[in-house]
């Protein structure tokens, strides 16, 4: 795969919580253009590649990203424009290089990781394959992943009184892609009818969730094994089972866990993640324990590690020499995967095969801020990782991730699940 950059052209665009991000366009010697659209998050590892943002109080209460589009429009299509590139590796260390930061701070990225998807899209245009097909063999064999659905809102995308951040439901038991969504769409509104006769809101949370007025993340799971049995589908790991994400850096100060007024040492938590596993079909558990919590990373790991997957994200944020560090040290057993989280198309491939290299798991993620850029389906499906969460089975930005897993499905003959 090579490409001639011709042009790098960002615009400013708004994201699904209307919030402003960049639109990215790549053009090449034959004059095809590619574009891609950047994702943002809102619960954010201390470790994350640094957006660039205005800070102008005055539009969009600071968070304008002209200043990143500027960095697209000047500094990078001037470096990028007119060179050949043999493969989107080189590309993506010509903007680390240009950056010249450990964070991508300078240029920021936000304009990097732009410029990083489109220019994917080029390579695999030029060699006459689908974006995920790009990824085939990379990591494994290509493989349509399990979607899991956020059905509920907590944390800082929801304001109500649930500290818990994301419960998914995950149809690990579907014979396929359409199938899964299916009973993703099933169970969803099986659950807003739940919420209805309780008298408890169905308004929406930032990724398409429901965010009732609940505190216990109990009372949650609770509710999501009922929307399960309602929508006729059987809770576990044959059937639609459960997954949460609590965020807990977000809930950690000082120590302490805050969950619901009520105070938690680390191994309290650890132990209150036992008992909801004993009583509900919970097989992934993500950020159990904040990203500064090593030690009771280790703990949490050695006391669930061999009965479901524990996902690290603020505490890995998709770094490959952290990740590194986390297996030697015995911390979780999988990793989430954000490409805008360390910055770049090839640095998210790499994390992704230390964690094969590893055992580990890889959960392909959205983030809370979306456009309708569906890249991340295509990389889940080219990279085989078995498991990928863009939202809840609603809105746009989310569905466009899932829909394509269907069309990749109804287009090709590739196996479904966690493999």
């Amino acid at each position: 795969m090579t490409i001639t950059v011709r042009d790098v052209h960002a615009l400013e665009i708004l994201d699904s919580r209307a919030r402003p991000t960049l639109s990215v366009a790549v053009t090449v010697e034959d004059g095809s253009t590619w574009a891609a659209g950047v994702p943002a998050g809102a619960s954010t590892g201390s470790g994350e590649a640094v957006e660039r943002r205005d800070g102008d109080p005055a539009r969009f209460s600071g968070h304008g990203v002209l200043a990143a589009v500027a960095s697209v429009n000047e500094e990078i299509a001037g470096a990028l424009g007119g060179r050949r590139f043999e493969s989107l590796a080189a590309l993506d260390q010509a903007l680390i290089d240009l950056d010249g930061t450990s964070d991508k701070s300078r240029l920021g990225a936000n304009a990097i990781v732009g410029v990083s998807m489109a220019a994917a899209r080029a390579f695999a245009a030029s060699a006459g394959v689908a974006l995920w097909q790009s990824f085939a063999g990379l990591i494994r064999e290509p493989r349509l992943p399990v979607p899991h659905f956020n059905v509920v809102n907590g944390g800082v995308h929801a304001p109500n009184a649930l500290d818990f951040q994301e419960f998914m439901i995950a149809p690990l038991g579907a014979p396929s892609a359409a199938e899964a969504l299916r009973a993703g769409a099933e169970v969803y509104g099986a659950l807003r009818r739940r919420l209805v006769d309780r008298a408890l809101t169905t308004g929406l949370g930032d990724e398409g969730g429901f965010a009732p007025e609940i505190a216990q993340p109990e009372e949650v799971l609770a509710l999501l094994v009922h929307a399960i049995e309602d929508a006729g589908y059987r809770p576990g790991r044959d059937g639609v089972a459960l997954a949460i994400d609590p965020a807990s850096s977000e809930l950690y100060d000082e120590g302490i866990y805050h969950v619901a007024g009520e105070r938690f040492s680390s191994d309290e938590m650890i132990e209150r993640y036992v008992a909801m596993v004993d009583r509900f079909p919970i097989w992934l558990i993500e950020d159990g324990l904040a990203e500064s919590d090593w030690s009771g990373w280790v703990r949490l790991t050695d006391r669930l590690g061999d009965r479901i997957e524990l996902v690290g994200d603020d505490i890995f944020c998709t770094n490959p020499t952290t990740i590194a560090d986390a297996v030697g040290r015995g911390v979780a057993n999988a990793a989430l995967i954000k490409v805008n989280q360390v910055g770049t198309v090839t640095e998210t491939l790499e994390a992704m095969a230390v964690c094969r290299g590893a055992g580990y798991g890889q959960f392909v993620s959205h983030r809370s801020g979306e456009t309708c850029d569906d890249f991340i389906a295509d990389l889940a499906i080219g990279t085989g990782c078995g498991h990928m969460k863009a939202g809840a089975p609603a809105r746009g930005e989310r569905v466009a991730k899932y829909n394509r897993l269907v069309q990749v499905e109804d287009a090709e003959r590739l196996d479904y699940g966690l493999g």
